[in-house]
């Protein structure tokens, strides 16, 4: 997808949106829906104050950033990208992830849920007292534990 699709989708949507040097910042307010999206362009910075359901999205493009202020939704994504980070403020949703680079970082302050892999991590529990499960997951990832 090009950028001025994506700017015209947004458009049509009324989803606020900026341009910064090379970037397309997704400003809007609330939740943003572009599940029937297959694809997006590079350089996209979600900073909406709600969620983002991409659930039709099957890669993630260089550049992108999820900080926005709710979940993020990518239902048939089947792997990440390396050194990819995950910064928003709600759960992330991965129903169909069946490997993680060791270099991606969840840092997200809800739960992650990972479907194919192991199910819930939630980070406000903890089956090991003293150990946060958002931790034991990125150390999980970075021993390559899901490749």
């Amino acid at each position: 997808m090009t950028r001025e699709e994506f700017i015209a989708i947004l458009d049509e949507k009324r989803y606020s949106h900026e341009i910064e040097r090379n970037k397309i910042v997704v400003i809007h307010e609330g939740d943003v829906y572009l599940n029937a999206l297959t694809s997006l362009p590079p350089g996209v910075e979600f900073k909406n104050g709600g969620g983002v359901h991409l659930d039709g999205l099957t890669s993630l493009p260089p550049g992108l950033e999820f900080n926005n202020g709710g979940g993020v939704w990518l239902n048939e994504l089947t792997s990440l990208p390396s050194d990819f980070e995950f910064r928003n403020i709600g759960d992330v949703y991965l129903y169909q992830v069946e490997s993680i680079h060791s270099s991606v970082e969840f840092n997200n302050e809800g739960e992650v849920f990972l479907a194919s892999l192991v199910g819930y991590f939630d980070y406000r529990k903890s089956n090991i007292e003293g150990i946060n499960n958002k931790r034991l997951l990125n150390v999980m990832i970075k021993r390559e534990m899901f490749i």
